[in-house]
């Protein structure tokens, strides 16, 4: 005689509705909440500068940053990312690490107004003059033997490329040369400043004051 065993009964699967209301209520707020932050998210991608961009300097990628800031009404005052950054850009203006890159600072290197001249300034340069600065050069015009005449502006807002560190005692003496970028319109002013002999000095422009 086979004997039964007792029946299992299944147990009923009971959701209470207050916990499938407070669900729905909770996945209502959190998509509300990521509406409304999306929705007034005004901020848009603009490049940066990685590192300071000196005056003739070629813009590549590698020299850029993608960063997102709340411009308002002046984002089509700046440069913003590209799948594929133009060629041929050339920094006209200053650029500062961090800076924003503004389309006024940059421009068509086929379009440079700027070259290079190497300068001899007698001295020292100012502890603040470095590769990036800018400077004003001012110069002094022979009138004789260890005479000259007032000191004047040569060229205002040139940028400084490089210092040529001199090497040995004399040379130490004798002062530094300097590369800098210059208008080609004060090109000639420059060359005949230093045919002439005439004293050049440079001088750093809005040095900042350090407490």
């Amino acid at each position: 005689m086979k004997t039964t065993g007792p029946t299992r009964t299944r147990r009923r699967f009971w959701v209470d509705p207050r916990f499938v209301i407070g669900v729905v209520l909770v996945a209502a707020s959190i998509a509300g909440v990521g509406a409304i932050v999306a929705g007034n998210d005004r901020t848009m991608a603009v490049y940066t500068a990685r590192h300071t961009l000196t005056i003739g300097d070629q813009l590549r990628s590698a020299d850029l940053v993608e960063s997102r800031v709340q411009l308002g009404g002046t984002a089509d005052l700046y440069l913003v990312p590209a799948a594929d950054l133009k060629r041929g850009l050339l920094v006209t203006q200053t650029i500062l690490a961090g800076e924003l890159v503004a389309r006024s600072a940059v421009g068509q290197a086929s379009g440079s107004d700027v070259t290079s001249v190497v300068v001899d300034v007698p001295g020292r340069l100012a502890a603040s003059i470095v590769a990036g600065s800018v400077v004003d050069t001012w110069s002094a015009r022979a009138t004789g033997p260890s005479e000259y005449a007032p000191p004047t502006i040569l060229v205002g807002q040139a940028v400084v490329v490089r210092i040529v560190e001199p090497t040995g005692i004399i040379a130490a003496d004798n002062g530094q040369s300097v590369e800098m970028l210059v208008p080609k319109a004060n090109v000639g002013a420059v060359l005949e400043a230093i045919m002439n002999g005439d004293a050049l000095a440079i001088v750093p422009v809005n040095t900042p004051v350090v407490p």
